[in-house]
């Protein structure tokens, strides 16, 4: 595809907000795929056309099944609102099936111009089988249709690079490199551990590490970080970031959330996404006024 994420002008020039698809599955919990995909993007002020690819069964502990819809589906669902909607950036989480790769595959070669990113979750929940269908099929499908791959370290050396054997650990520019033979220019890492207290967010090509973030590492496990860093960086590429600018603001976002971060059950924590729309203080609220009204809130008001 692309050798750079370039947006299309059209709606800068429209003064209209950038538009990214996401094809996504859908999180009941709120924290993950489209849900992540939504409340990412309109924070860093584009707009979602979210295309659903299925289901997770989960809770904020861990996700025990996913059911995928139709490959017909998703196609009528994207193929519809790209004949009436200019978009500027195509993101793919996790679609759940071989088929819906295909045919997301299909779609993007159709709209060659508008650059993929391609975002490759923690799939250990899985079977080990469906695992390697699935990476077979984003490697053969997707990748040489990809302008940005994201994944965590561990992820991405499993899936790009599994019959390593050299006497060290493969480097982020070896998992570059990888990915580059397969046809994808930009690789972005996130989970590379430089010391105790950081994790690291690598943007590199086969030749350099362009830029590298640290992400402070927290006491709290999170679900949905993956997917709201790679929203977040679509959305600034949509909106025509140039992609170091871009990996840089979409790591200080990540970070922003996981410090305001959440616990909604029993699990892990949730990523806030709208922390930039929280109150400051109480005492700002009283000094802007009261409710005009008498009116009786709701015992449990909303975290915003």
């Amino acid at each position: 595809m692309n050798d750079s994420p370039a947006p299309s002008p059209d709606t800068e020039a429209a003064g209209q907000s950038a538009c990214v698809m996401c094809f996504n599955s859908n999180d009941p919990v709120g924290a993950t795929g489209l849900a992540a995909d939504l409340l990412t993007v309109a924070s860093m002020g584009g707009h979602t056309l979210p295309v659903c690819a299925g289901t997770y069964v989960r809770d904020t502990a861990e996700i025990m099944a996913h059911y995928p819809l139709e490959d017909e589906a998703i196609g009528e669902q994207a193929r519809l609102a790209l004949e009436d909607i200019a978009v500027q950036m195509f993101k793919v989480g996790f679609v759940g099936s071989m088929d819906n790769i295909s045919a997301i595959a299909e779609l993007a070669s159709d709209y060659a111009d508008t650059p993929l990113l391609l975002y490759m979750p923690d799939l250990s929940w899985w079977q080990d089988d469906r695992i390697d269908q699935y990476q077979d099929a984003c490697q053969e499908l997707l990748l040489p249709l990809a302008s940005v791959l994201v994944g965590s370290y561990n992820t991405l050396v499993r899936w790009l690079l599994p019959d390593w054997d050299a006497s060290k650990p493969a480097s982020p520019r070896d998992i570059a490199r990888a990915a580059d033979a397969l046809g994808v220019p930009y690789t972005v890492l996130t989970g590379w551990s430089s010391d105790n207290q950081h994790l690291d967010i690598l943007l590199c090509t086969p030749n350099a590490t362009l830029t590298s973030q640290s992400v402070e590492r927290l006491d709290s496990s999170f679900i949905g970080a993956g997917d709201t860093f790679s929203a977040a960086l679509a959305a600034l590429l949509a909106t025509g970031s140039e992609i170091v600018e871009a990996v840089n603001e979409a790591s200080a976002y990540l970070q922003q959330t996981l410090d305001g971060g959440f616990r909604l059950g029993m699990g892990h924590l949730l990523p806030d996404h709208l922390f930039w729309a929280q109150a400051e203080t109480d005492e700002e609220d009283d000094d802007n006024g009261s409710l005009p009204l008498d009116i009786d809130m709701p015992p449990n008001a909303t975290r915003h």
